[in-house]
Protein backbone atom coordinates (compact mmCIF):
# COMPACT_ATOMS: atom_id res chain seq x y z
CA UNK A 1 0.00 0.00 0.00
CA UNK A 2 1.13 3.51 -0.79
CA UNK A 3 0.09 6.84 0.63
CA UNK A 4 -1.37 9.37 -1.79
CA UNK A 5 -1.15 12.85 -0.25
CA UNK A 6 -3.61 15.41 -1.62
CA UNK A 7 -3.71 19.13 -0.81
CA UNK A 8 -6.82 21.25 -1.40
CA UNK A 9 -7.70 24.93 -1.13
CA UNK A 10 -10.92 26.42 0.14
CA UNK A 11 -11.39 29.70 -1.72
CA UNK A 12 -14.34 31.80 -0.54
CA UNK A 13 -15.30 34.96 -2.41
CA UNK A 14 -16.90 38.21 -1.22
CA UNK A 15 -20.39 36.73 -1.84
CA UNK A 16 -19.67 33.93 0.66
CA UNK A 17 -19.41 31.36 -2.13
CA UNK A 18 -16.86 28.55 -2.23
CA UNK A 19 -15.10 27.47 -5.42
CA UNK A 20 -15.67 23.89 -6.62
CA UNK A 21 -13.92 21.93 -9.37
CA UNK A 22 -15.97 19.69 -11.68
CA UNK A 23 -13.69 17.23 -13.46
CA UNK A 24 -13.91 14.54 -16.12
CA UNK A 25 -10.97 12.18 -15.68
CA UNK A 26 -10.26 8.46 -15.72
CA UNK A 27 -13.62 7.78 -17.37
CA UNK A 28 -15.73 9.43 -14.68
CA UNK A 29 -17.10 12.81 -13.67
CA UNK A 30 -16.60 14.14 -10.15
CA UNK A 31 -16.80 17.29 -8.06
CA UNK A 32 -14.12 18.26 -5.57
CA UNK A 33 -12.35 21.26 -4.11
CA UNK A 34 -9.47 22.71 -6.18
CA UNK A 35 -6.10 21.10 -5.50
CA UNK A 36 -4.25 17.90 -6.17
CA UNK A 37 -1.38 15.59 -5.47
CA UNK A 38 1.81 16.34 -3.59
CA UNK A 39 4.92 15.80 -5.72
CA UNK A 40 8.24 14.43 -4.47
CA UNK A 41 10.34 17.15 -2.81
CA UNK A 42 7.41 19.57 -2.53
CA UNK A 43 5.98 21.15 0.61
CA UNK A 44 2.23 21.18 1.26
CA UNK A 45 1.75 24.91 0.72
CA UNK A 46 3.96 24.93 -2.38
CA UNK A 47 1.89 22.06 -3.77
CA UNK A 48 -1.32 24.00 -3.26
CA UNK A 49 0.08 27.15 -4.85
CA UNK A 50 1.25 25.11 -7.86
CA UNK A 51 -2.13 23.40 -8.21
CA UNK A 52 -3.99 26.74 -8.23
CA UNK A 53 -1.64 28.08 -10.90
CA UNK A 54 -2.02 24.91 -13.00
CA UNK A 55 -5.80 24.60 -12.63
CA UNK A 56 -6.90 28.25 -12.43
CA UNK A 57 -3.91 30.39 -13.48
CA UNK A 58 -4.35 31.99 -10.06
CA UNK A 59 -1.74 32.94 -7.47
CA UNK A 60 -2.99 32.31 -3.95
CA UNK A 61 -1.85 32.90 -0.41
CA UNK A 62 -2.25 29.79 1.70
CA UNK A 63 -3.89 30.46 5.04
CA UNK A 64 -4.90 28.32 7.99
CA UNK A 65 -5.12 24.55 8.03
CA UNK A 66 -8.85 23.69 7.99
CA UNK A 67 -8.87 19.91 7.98
CA UNK A 68 -6.59 16.88 7.87
CA UNK A 69 -7.97 13.42 7.10
CA UNK A 70 -8.51 11.59 10.37
CA UNK A 71 -9.90 8.32 9.02
CA UNK A 72 -8.82 5.63 6.57
CA UNK A 73 -9.81 6.37 2.98
CA UNK A 74 -8.97 4.08 0.09
CA UNK A 75 -8.34 5.81 -3.22
CA UNK A 76 -11.28 5.82 -5.64
CA UNK A 77 -8.80 5.36 -8.49
CA UNK A 78 -6.24 2.87 -7.13
CA UNK A 79 -7.28 0.34 -4.47
CA UNK A 80 -3.65 0.00 -3.34
CA UNK A 81 -3.48 3.66 -2.25
CA UNK A 82 -4.56 5.27 1.00
CA UNK A 83 -5.61 8.90 0.59
CA UNK A 84 -4.44 11.53 3.05
CA UNK A 85 -6.03 14.91 2.31
CA UNK A 86 -5.08 18.29 3.72
CA UNK A 87 -7.32 21.34 3.33
CA UNK A 88 -6.22 24.95 3.74
CA UNK A 89 -8.05 28.22 3.37
CA UNK A 90 -6.65 30.20 0.45
CA UNK A 91 -6.94 33.81 -0.66
CA UNK A 92 -6.47 35.08 -4.18
CA UNK A 93 -3.53 37.47 -4.53
CA UNK A 94 -5.19 39.15 -7.51
CA UNK A 95 -8.65 40.45 -8.23
CA UNK A 96 -8.56 38.52 -11.50
CA UNK A 97 -11.81 36.97 -12.57
CA UNK A 98 -11.80 33.20 -12.41
CA UNK A 99 -13.42 31.54 -15.42
CA UNK A 100 -16.43 29.72 -14.01
CA UNK A 101 -19.73 28.22 -15.08
CA UNK A 102 -23.11 28.04 -13.36
CA UNK A 103 -23.86 24.49 -14.45
CA UNK A 104 -22.68 21.16 -13.09
CA UNK A 105 -20.24 19.38 -15.45
CA UNK A 106 -20.49 22.14 -18.07
CA UNK A 107 -17.49 20.96 -20.12
CA UNK A 108 -16.69 22.52 -23.49
CA UNK A 109 -15.22 20.30 -26.23
CA UNK A 110 -11.96 18.88 -24.85
CA UNK A 111 -12.11 20.41 -21.35
CA UNK A 112 -11.49 18.07 -18.45
CA UNK A 113 -12.07 20.60 -15.70
CA UNK A 114 -14.44 23.51 -15.04
CA UNK A 115 -15.03 25.57 -11.93
CA UNK A 116 -18.12 27.00 -10.32
CA UNK A 117 -19.08 28.96 -7.24
CA UNK A 118 -21.67 27.68 -4.78
CA UNK A 119 -23.06 29.58 -1.82
CA UNK A 120 -21.86 28.29 1.54
CA UNK A 121 -25.51 28.50 2.63
CA UNK A 122 -26.42 26.00 -0.12
CA UNK A 123 -23.33 23.77 0.06
CA UNK A 124 -24.06 20.23 1.19
CA UNK A 125 -22.21 16.95 1.44
CA UNK A 126 -24.14 15.69 -1.59
CA UNK A 127 -22.47 18.34 -3.79
CA UNK A 128 -19.16 16.51 -3.45
CA UNK A 129 -18.15 13.17 -4.97
CA UNK A 130 -15.53 11.87 -2.55
CA UNK A 131 -15.96 11.04 1.18
CA UNK A 132 -13.25 13.36 2.49
CA UNK A 133 -14.58 16.32 0.46
CA UNK A 134 -18.06 15.53 1.80
CA UNK A 135 -16.76 15.78 5.35
CA UNK A 136 -15.12 19.15 4.61
CA UNK A 137 -18.30 20.41 2.90
CA UNK A 138 -20.24 19.51 6.05
CA UNK A 139 -17.73 21.38 8.22
CA UNK A 140 -17.96 24.46 5.96
CA UNK A 141 -21.76 24.41 5.84
CA UNK A 142 -21.95 24.32 9.64
CA UNK A 143 -19.73 27.41 10.12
Amino acid sequence: MAFNIRVYGILINEKNEVLLSDENRFGRKFTKFPGGGLEQGEGLKDCLKREFIEELQLNVEVGELLYLTDFYQQSAFDAKDQIISIYYSVRSLLTAKIKTTDKLFDFQLDEQEVHRWISLDELSEEDMTFPIDRKVAKILSEK
